[in-house]
């Protein structure tokens, strides 16, 4: 009996110190575990960081422009000729063209700056009122592209072109011949003018400007054209290119969009 008694007890015992110490030992780990700054449950109930947060901006737009008077021209000029055969059509071309561009070189045109443009020959019928064909001929054009680098010869270079056989001046294009400096500074005002509105918007909204967060950028660089007139031949006089021209100004036009961070 005692021995039996002695069994129990041991067993009542063991269960009774288990019983005291799992609770015990829960209790603490869970403790521990619930102050630990890098454990999952600390992790999942730590707020936002600013750096998570969504990045508010401001966009503008600015232009710059710059007003230029042009310093270049280019002229197409070509010789027109009809003759009832295609060898007597470019033979007469030939001759006419080529008394053309001696006259452009001798007004001060150098080589360089004259260049073949179009040469075509076709032929050219003539009808009646029937519909019918009534004669034929071979139609030569030879035009040639003219740079004009001193605008202030440019009546005198149309007079000799007249009167040296052209007979078709199919455009005057007027340009400027370097644009680098121009394009810097409608870029500068173009930034300048985005800065500007960025200010006073966030002035008024009570924000304050950040870092630039991107930068969009354009130009336009249109240049004005006078559209020429045929012109007479060999015959025509001084009179016949007293055609007003003026170059007038071309506009360089740059454009930006900034985005700015705004806090």
């Amino acid at each position: 009996m005692k021995t039996k008694t002695l069994s129990i007890s041991v067993v009542l015992l063991l269960a009774v110190l288990l019983s005291a110490c799992g609770p015990a030992t829960m209790s603490v780990a869970d403790a521990a575990q619930a102050v630990l700054p890098g454990s999952v449950a600390a992790q999942a109930t730590q707020p936002a960081t600013a750096a998570q947060a969504a990045l508010r901006t401001l966009t503008v737009s600015g232009t710059g422009k710059i007003s230029l008077q042009p310093d270049i021209a280019y002229i197409y000029v070509g010789v027109h000729t009809e003759k009832p055969g295609a060898a007597e059509a470019v033979a007469e071309n030939n001759t006419k063209t080529q008394k053309l561009i001696d006259a452009l070189k001798a007004a001060g045109v150098a080589a360089n700056d004259i260049q073949t443009s179009n040469f075509s020959i076709y032929q050219n019928n003539q009808y009646g009122p029937d519909g019918k064909p009534t004669s034929s001929n071979y139609a030569v054009d030879n035009s040639v592209n003219l740079t004009v680098r001193k605008l202030t010869q440019l009546g005198v270079l149309l007079d000799a072109a007249v009167k040296a056989g052209a007979n078709n001046v199919n455009s005057i294009q007027f340009d400027v011949a370097d644009k680098t400096k121009a394009l810097s500074d409608a870029r500068i005002a173009a930034v300048k003018t985005a800065n500007t509105q960025a200010a006073e918007l966030a002035t008024a909204a009570g924000v304050n400007l950040g870092s630039i967060q991107s930068i969009q950028y354009s130009d336009a660089t249109p240049s004005p054209i006078f559209q020429g007139k045929s012109m007479g031949g060999g015959g025509s006089t001084a009179a016949d290119v007293a055609v007003p021209i003026n170059p007038g100004q071309m506009d360089i036009t740059v454009s930006v969009t900034i985005a700015y961070e705004i806090k």
